[in-house]
């Protein structure tokens, strides 16, 4: 009897949110997406798997595109009580230690590197699945075989500190991190995403989503994920060891979350990148920074000019350290 392959094993089947060519499978808790690779084209220079963030799925069709044009097998992963993973008695999101959700990253790398024997890995993550990633890479820097780290990470505006005053980084973070223990689905934030909002083309943006898995009336904090956020962040602080090199990529300002807010467009209304700036060189020895100007949050998402600055420099970085 003929041995199944890996791809058998995975039961591929047509992606219920994109549709052809793009196809799906579970992962366990977390569900594993691809695009093809053309089969009349060059064998691919290496295996990629994009990890999105918090109220965040993989719809980013654009970005398998130019990826697969570059040399590179496209994978997504959406990882547990999100996007495709969503199930109806979850939480979207809802973790209470972002190791749950690196261990969905582990197995989307062992199923790549099955699929994708002999080629390096990529890993391309955005925002919470930027330091989950981060992370997940510092933990695995001295492990082999299907179980090692990435060989490049591209780290887009990764989520490495909290964008509030000192006193809720601090002082906050202590007395949460008490009442987490008592109260972990309590929610602590909540209110809508301009960001989102603004992104989507039904509201006048660039981009089409499924709203239920991006919702731009937000998806509530709550107080056991916080936690998590914040010790995954605490180890930030305390300096990561990545084996690999880190390419951290994110935009040249920040600005109001509001739709008063001018710039709107063009910049990061999410996250501060002056701390991801200076918290960069403690991720690891060999780390690059890429500066976007006019880049939104999801630098892939951002308008033509800079969408294409970052596609353009991120490539050139990642085919640069794959072939040294």
């Amino acid at each position: 009897m003929k041995d199944s392959s890996p791809d058998d094993a995975l039961g591929w089947r047509t992606d219920h949110l994109l549709g052809e060519p793009f196809q799906e499978a579970r992962l366990g808790p977390a569900t594993l997406v691809r695009y093809p690779y053309p089969a009349d084209r060059e064998p691919p220079r290496a295996a990629v798997i994009h990890v999105h963030g918090y109220n965040d799925y993989f719809f980013q069709e654009h970005l398998a595109r130019t990826f697969t044009a570059a040399g590179y097998a496209f994978y997504a992963v959406d990882l547990r009580a999100a996007g495709r993973s969503l199930q109806p008695d979850q939480i979207p999101h809802f973790v209470l230690d972002l190791r749950e959700q690196a261990t969905d990253i582990a197995a989307a790398a062992r199923a790549v590197r099955r699929l994708e024997p002999g080629l390096p890995l990529v890993v391309h993550a955005h925002s919470t699945g930027g330091l989950t990633a981060s992370l997940w890479a510092h933990a695995h820097r001295n492990a082999a075989g299907a179980d090692a780290g990435p060989d490049v990470l591209v780290l887009n505006s990764p989520f490495l500190d909290l964008r509030a005053p000192h006193w809720q980084r601090t002082v906050g973070t202590r007395v949460l991190d008490t009442v987490g223990r008592l109260a972990s689905t309590a929610i602590i934030s909540d209110g809508p995403s301009r960001y989102a909002e603004h992104l989507l083309a039904a509201n006048g943006g660039r981009w089409e989503f499924d709203t239920t898995l991006k919702r731009p009336e937000g998806v509530p904090g709550r107080v056991g994920w916080f936690v998590a956020v914040r010790r995954g962040q605490a180890r930030v602080a305390a300096g990561l060891e990545i084996a690999c090199p880190v390419l951290l990529a994110r935009s040249d300002s920040s600005g109001p979350d509001t739709l008063e807010n001018p710039m709107l467009d063009a910049q990061d209304t999410v996250l501060d990148v002056r701390q991801m700036a200076a918290l960069a060189p403690g991720l690891g020895q060999d780390v690059t920074e890429l500066v976007v100007p006019g880049g939104v949050h999801d630098l892939s998402l951002s308008a033509g000019g800079p969408r294409e600055a970052y596609l353009d420099g991120m490539l050139k970085w990642t085919q640069s350290s794959i072939d040294t």
